[in-house]
């Protein structure tokens, strides 16, 4: 059976008349994340480009968006493809849609450089990581619910999501420690103050059987999300470089050699085998083979494929047709290359993974992506700024009198505390929260020049 009781149970107990034949409460949790105000602030969170460059660049919002139908769709497909071991069990589409909308709900301003920036300023205060920041979200900061009783500390009970809900995204099974060393790198997994309700929601998931061993617990409804966000990185970041022009078929295939040998071995890595330049190539010839015509010793002929590979690859950049079709059929693609295997004794921790010719395929095309254009001083100069921008937030808000910066609400929590490490998880949460507009305007009217309006709300 996938799933049982302890699964639709919430952290706060809720009236049976809430839960209808007509809507399940995974469907119930879908629509809270929809209407969420975490969850609509997402679209002023960078995904690749910033969003003011055009109307056509994915964000954040639309990101997670695309995340979730692809998550749904591998659902929908595995029911139908392991139906001797699903049919009467399946896996529950709208579940994984909705680890798909909230999976980078955690995010702060400026993607993984504000992610960097507030973990540098919470170093000695348990750390900062989007993964642990969306647990926090859900089950802390969102304001739809409260425990009758303080819970670790704490009233909040967040969205008060199911917790088989809960479950689908934590993908780092470990505590972020309390204190690291100033030179330490950021660690993936969830605060210590959240501990408690990790160890609930593994109780009720597992519905009493031991767990695995410490960092291993991940549901099968997070594992499919977490391929879905690999599939959507992978072709429509790609996608989008295309549409920047940042990126074109002629230009990734006259990649350099040192460029070549960088993405091969991110993509040894996460293939945990040897990966070389050639083989990184060869998805790219294999990509754009249709653009490339045969190559002849004759002259003439091959002036006019050359030609013709030029006009090839200016389609695919220019023509929203073709990068359409090209990213439909990756995505298609690479759904059909999820395999399965249902664990009768634990069958919430039922394992999927992609083929490994299907793996290879979408790690090159994430990996290089990543490489050319994350890397690139074009987008890189902007991110620059936005660390910058949170770093100087933060210190502003915890320097003397900076609660008089805050929100009233925010302001508040921060002077019910008189634990240094609480303040700083206030102020953190706060800045986290900011959408990167939000952030610019607030840092502007902390350092710019120019004039701002005492009547526009902080």
């Amino acid at each position: 059976m996938m799933y049982s009781a302890g699964d639709y149970e919430r952290p706060v107990p809720t009236s049976d008349t809430e839960n209808t034949e007509w809507r399940p409460p995974f469907t119930r949790d879908y629509g809270r994340i929809i209407h969420s105000a975490s969850f609509r602030r997402q679209q002023g969170k960078t995904q690749v480009f910033p969003g003011h460059e055009s109307d056509f660049f994915r964000n954040r919002l639309t990101h997670s968006l695309e995340v979730a139908q692809i998550a749904e769709g591998i659902a929908d497909r595995l029911n139908v493809v392991y139906k001797d071991v699903l049919e009467r069990n399946p896996i529950d589409g709208r579940l994984c849609a909705a680890a798909g909308l909230v999976h980078d709900i955690g995010h702060p301003p400026f993607g993984h450089n504000g992610e960097r920036a507030l973990d540098t300023k919470m170093k000695k205060y348990g750390g900062f990581e989007g993964n642990a920041q969306t647990l926090r979200i859900l089950s802390r900061l969102d304001k739809k619910a409260l425990y009758k009783e303080e819970v670790g500390g704490d009233k909040r009970a967040g969205m008060n999501l199911c917790y088989r809900t809960l479950a689908a995204i934590l993908k780092y099974d470990n505590a972020i420690p309390l204190e690291r060393d100033e030179g330490s790198k950021l660690t993936k997994g969830y605060y210590l103050s959240e501990k408690s309700i990790v160890d609930r929601i593994k109780g009720k998931v597992l519905r009493g059987k031991s767990g695995p061993p410490e960092g291993e617990f991940k549901t099968i409804e997070c594992a499919i999300m977490d391929i879905a966000d690999d599939i959507a990185y992978s072709v429509y970041d790609l996608e989008d470089s295309l549409k920047a022009g940042f990126l074109t078929p002629a230009t990734i295939l006259a990649t350099d050699d040192k460029r070549l040998d960088d993405v091969a071995a991110d993509v040894t890595k996460q293939m945990k085998r040897p990966v070389d330049r050639g083989e990184v190539m060869s998805v790219f010839v294999d990509l754009f083979k249709g653009m490339i015509p045969e190559i002849s010793e004759d002259h003439a002929t091959a002036v006019v494929n050359f030609a013709k590979a030029v006009q090839g690859s200016h389609e695919l950049s220019a023509n929203g047709y073709t990068r359409t079709k090209l990213s439909s059929q990756l995505v298609h693609e690479f759904i059909n290359g999820v395999e399965f295997k249902f664990d009768p004794n634990r069958p919430a921790l039922s394992k999927v993974w992609l083929k490994p010719e299907t793996k290879l395929k979408v790690e090159v095309l994430k990996q290089y992506t990543y490489k050319s254009i994350i890397y690139s001083p074009r987008v890189k100069l902007g991110e620059f700024r936005g660390t910058q921008l949170v770093k100087e937030i933060f210190e502003a808000l915890e320097g003397e009198k900076g609660e008089l910066l805050m929100p009233d609400d925010v302001r508040e929590r921060f002077l019910v505390s008189e634990d240094e490490g609480h303040r700083a998880r206030t102020i953190c949460d706060f800045v986290a929260g900011m959408t990167d507009r939000y952030a610019m305007e607030f840092w502007a009217r902390l350092k710019s020049d120019g004039a701002e309006s005492m009547f526009k709300d902080i």
